[in-house]
């Protein structure tokens, strides 16, 4: 069976949209950062996505992000979004990035956004100071699940011409049995290891 999976990585894969997937509720972390993505779509299959990297592509809008209910984390910076649509953020976000857009330049950018989200904790880089008691927020520390994430470094680019979920798959079983071949070898070496000292300890 394959390894459990809670992040993917695909940035700088050369992308130029989100394809329709099925349901992948295991999925916390989302890396797409460095592409060529024009549109934040079909990102429901992600149910339980808490950190999401659009970075680096050619989006124009903030949107379809309401199904991300447990989003924490969003970085948006360096993109192409004139114009902030507060309503299409989810209000689970703790830290957002949106630094390189020219809807930071926005009057009144900032206290837009702080008054659209009240457990904002980080906004481009810069901490909210005290400013979320102020909203009659409470803001909660994010949750990670760095310990048991698999990070993925696709040997070929995923493209919206192909499977994109039976490519992810194929490429988790090719990780899973490379990571048992390094594992069984360690081991193996171990125990060579083990019965060399015991033969030294024997030596009269």
């Amino acid at each position: 069976e394959l390894l459990p999976l809670s992040t993917i990585r695909l940035d700088r894969e050369n992308i130029s949209s989100i394809g329709k997937l099925r349901n992948l509720g295991e999925i916390h972390s989302l890396y797409l950062q460095q592409n060529k993505i024009e549109k934040i779509e079909n990102l429901d299959c992600f149910p339980n996505l808490r950190f999401l990297c659009l970075a680096g592509n050619r989006i124009q809008r903030v949107e379809n992000l309401q199904p991300l209910a447990h989003l924490c984390a969003l970085d948006l910076s360096h993109n192409q979004i004139q114009v902030l649509d507060t309503e299409e953020l989810p209000r689970s976000l703790q830290l957002l990035d949106l630094t390189g857009n020219e809807c930071t330049h926005q009057q009144g950018y900032r206290e837009l956004v702080l008054a659209a989200l009240p457990n904002l904790l980080q906004l481009d880089g810069q901490p909210i100071h005290g400013e979320e008691e102020e909203r009659g927020g409470g803001g909660s520390s994010s949750t990670k699940d760095e310990d048991d994430e698999l990070l993925l470094e696709p040997s070929s680019p995923f493209t919206v011409d192909k499977d994109f979920f039976a490519d992810l798959r194929r490429e988790l079983a090719r990780h899973s049995q490379q990571r048992r071949r390094e594992s069984l070898q360690e081991h193996r070496a171990r125990l060579e290891e083990l019965r060399e000292r015991r033969d030294l300890l024997r030596d009269p």
